[in-house]
């Protein structure tokens, strides 16, 4: 027995010997900026390798399992010169390497596509991803519509200038079908103030752009993609303030910093913006005879009742870096503005008197913690309710042309007091008490291989009154809509070139609603209820054919649930559709990317993708007398690509351009389910979709452009729109269906920047052949426009 045991003895430790030799190294540091301050979300990677991390609140990073070997590591920052430091690890090993890094200026106006530091994380995915660093863009005046429209696969259309409602599009999918999310957090019940055409670029430190397939970790009913906007977290003392002003008296002022105490990491974060326009554009049409009702020859005339402001307050406050959580806070999103309606869905119909008001008032929750109970467990959390309220003012009764003259309707011929209004006498006032709650996990065992589980709830209840019809039944009927998103992921690493994930998600609706039968004879309302269960999964995969090379192919069977203005209208020019149904779609992606540096002077970046999406009960947006509603088509089938390449020459000149072409057609062969006539659109292209379209830029910059630190640039962008229908091309006469025609717009930019990007200002002019361009149902939008932005930016407080 004692032989027994000392010959298990020494196996035990020859055991632990060869083990402790196999031991991979470890590489640990910290990473400070200027005089030893910490910096975080500084990039460590190893040259050559797909190993990467990137550094903490503290400025500490950590590698693990790197086998021994000799390396060469990278430390990068935006704003901070690259550092390569060549270091030799021993099995077993656990070495340090503190590095600081010193700033430059990097005041870009081009958009920064994927494999530039925060970004190139996110780009290396398998999923079909396009990542925009915004940072380099916090000097221009655009919002966040206006860089995302500059991107392959997207087009934003909007029904006018600031603050007007927009379409946005990603390879042929508009509207709900794409889903929005701020730091992985849903906006779905941000409110109107908290949109992507009303917040500043300066919000955003990086935007990640999701094709077709979205990770679990978003938590999406998307059957198109989703954007994620991530604001700045890593800087934690930081101040940023910018004000423009530009043509049609539009004025934008952003201010946004965050303050963290070193010792207690007690941290406040705010964001204030404010946005007015008059938007008083001149368009193109002809005015309206009051009493004839003749329309005359077209003219140039501005838009009258279109102004816009907006003011919006997010404040968060509590704990970071601390062992209880690495982010506790507690927040408040304020927010109210005021909108004009100038036209109905198309410009034939005009307002002069209408407008809308809505406020938001809606507390957040945030909780995040990183190895939480044992290491490799993350959890997050977040919760929010809208308590704010939306308003519809239309009491002016009257009708109103494009020169802005008016008949006045509220007296009948024996001079007698007649109430109405423009489109519908109305102080409708409502509020849809939105909420949305999610909670998820993740689980990495390893290096190599991770399980996430996800679950998101929203919550919408509209209840509404009118003053002025007090005893209204419609408003006093349920308009009620839950849903419940869960996903299950499982990520392998397989090695340094293979990367895959499979994912499952289940999809859950209840609505109530009512509908009103039988007018005529016996009017009532009766229940209307949307329950549908539905399960969806997919996967995508990535394979590095070789280090500047990658692959990437994605599949997903994914749901859509109705949103609450869909089913229920928005108060405005989207009606009801309390029938709405549940869409589905099989999409596929196929994509390569090339990130290729040619000596120290030269970068190509080349990036091409193939889709294909097969929908059932398409929800599409269509005309209704006027006005908007959302309908489904039983089945549209979306082929095709976008392709992206960009140059730069060292950090002075860039050169890119994208484009993207999407097929969507009708196949549903016939009107119904029973009947045997073959539809007259039948495989008819889907209308008011643009299908070809795409952006090309120049940009120049330049450090030598006065004392140290200083940097001008200049950047030239132009994007084209190829003709399609406006209404389905099978139908009607040629002089009926209304062509959108061939669009060419040219952009100019110039920015000069001081004490290395302090002090900031730049000039712009969009629009600068004053061409004829349109959007949404052939709306018009602005011509020629010129802005001029002013910015202090300052990182130590």
């Amino acid at each position: 027995m004692k032989r027994l045991l000392l010959t298990g003895s020494l196996s035990a430790l020859c055991l632990c010997g060869y083990a402790q030799q196999k031991l991979p190294a470890i590489l640990s540091g910290r990473i400070t900026a200027g005089e030893s301050e910490s910096l975080p979300g500084a990039t460590i990677a190893l040259k050559g390798h797909h190993r990467g991390t990137t550094s903490a609140e503290n400025g500490r990073y950590r590698l693990e399992k790197i086998p021994a070997g000799t390396y060469t590591v990278l430390f990068s920052h935006v704003g901070y010169r690259t550092v390569q430091q060549a270091i030799r690890l021993k099995n077993g090993e656990e070495a340090r390497l503190d590095i600081r890094l010193e700033p430059v200026s990097r005041d870009l106006d081009a958009v920064s596509v994927t494999g530039r530091t925060e970004t190139r994380e996110a780009a290396r995915q398998a999923y079909n991803i396009t990542a925009i660093d915004a940072k380099p863009l916090h000097n221009t005046t655009q919002d966040l519509n206006q860089v995302l429209g500059k991107s392959a696969g997207v087009r934003i259309r909007e029904d006018g200038g600031l603050g007007s409602s927009f379409n946005f599009s990603l390879n042929g999918f508009s509207g709900n079908q794409v889903k929005f999310f701020l730091d992985g957090i849903p906006m779905d019940n941000f409110g109107s103030s908290l949109t992507l055409n009303n917040i500043p670029v300066n919000l955003a430190d990086r935007i990640e752009v999701y094709k077709g397939v979205t990770p679990i970790w978003l938590g999406a009913d998307a059957l198109g993609g989703a954007v994620n906007i991530i604001t700045n977290k890593k800087t934690r003392n930081y101040l940023d303030v910018s004000y423009s002003y530009g043509s049609f008296n539009t004025h934008r002022t952003a201010v946004t910093g965050a303050y963290t105490h070193a010792k207690s990491g007690f941290t406040v974060l705010a964001n204030l913006f404010q946005n007015y326009s008059d938007n008083n554009y001149r368009v193109h049409t002809g005015v309206t005879d009051l009493v004839t009702s003749v329309i005359g020859p077209e003219q140039r005339l501005r838009r009258f009742h279109d102004n816009y402001r907006s003011e919006t307050m997010q404040a968060e406050a509590g704990f970071t870096g601390k062992k209880f959580a690495d982010r506790l806070l507690i927040g408040l999103v304020l927010s109210q503005n005021r909108k004009e309606i100038q036209t109905a869905a198309q410009m034939s119909k005009v307002y002069g008197g209408w407008y809308q008001t809505s406020t938001t008032v809606m507390p957040t929750f945030k909780y995040q913690k990183k190895d939480l109970f044992l290491k490799g467990l993350d959890l997050n959390a977040y919760g929010s309710y809208n308590l704010g309220h939306t308003q519809n003012v239309d009491t002016l009764n009257r009708v109103y042309n494009w020169a802005g003259e008016y008949k006045d309707n509220s007296r009948n011929e024996a001079g007698q007091y007649v109430p109405g209004g423009e489109n519908s006498r109305s102080l409708y006032r409502f509020r849809n008490h939105s909420g949305i709650a999610t909670v998820g996990a993740n689980y990495a065992p390893g290096d190599r291989q991770s399980i996430g589980l996800n679950y998101v709830f929203t919550t919408f209840d509209r209840k509404g009154s009118d003053v002025l019809r007090p005893l209204e039944e419609s408003y006093q009927q349920p308009q009620i809509l839950r849903k419940h998103v869960l996903g299950l992921g499982y990520k392998l690493d397989y090695n340094d070139r293979w990367s895959t994930s499979l994912f499952v998600k289940q999809f859950i609706v209840r609505g109530e609603a009512t509908q009103r039968v039988d007018i005529y004879t016996n009017p009532r309302w009766v229940p209307v209820f949307n329950n549908k269960s539905s399960t969806g999964f997919g996967l995508a995969t990535t394979y590095f054919i070789a280090d500047p090379l990658q692959l990437k192919f994605s599949y997903e069977k994914t749901f859509r649930l109705p949103e609450g203005d869909e089913l229920f209208g928005d108060g405005i020019n989207h009606v009801a559709n309390r029938n709405l149904r549940p869409e589905k779609s099989h999409n596929l992606n196929l994509g390569a990317m090339l990130n290729r540096r040619f000596g120290q002077r030269h970068k190509l970046s080349v990036e091409a993708n193939l889709i294909y999406r097969e929908a059932s009960d398409f929800i599409r947006v269509d005309l209704a007398d006027n006005r908007t509603q959302s309908v489904n088509v039983r089945g549209v089938r979306n082929t095709g690509f976008d392709a992206d390449i960009r140059y730069s020459f060292l950090d002075g000149f860039t050169a890119g351009a994208n484009a993207t072409y999407q097929y969507l057609i009708n196949t549903t062969k016939y009107e119904t389910e029973t009947s045997k006539v073959v539809s007259a659109i039948y495989k008819d292209q889907i209308p008011n979709i643009p299908y070809l379209f795409g952006n090309a830029n120049l940009g120049f910059q330049t450090k030598k452009a006065g004392p140290e630190g200083s940097r001008f640039g200049l950047t030239y962008h132009v994007n084209y729109v190829a003709p399609y229908y406006l209404k389905w091309p099978s139908l009607g006469y040629r002089s009926d269906k209304n062509e959108i025609p061939q669009q060419l717009s040219h952009d100019l930019s110039a920015t000069y920047s001081l004490r290395n990007g302090r002090y900031n200002v730049s000039a712009e002019c969009r629009n600068l052949t004053d061409a004829r361009l349109y959007d949404n149902f052939l709306m018009q939008k602005p011509g020629r426009a010129f802005y001029l932005k002013v910015r202090y930016f300052i990182h130590k407080l």
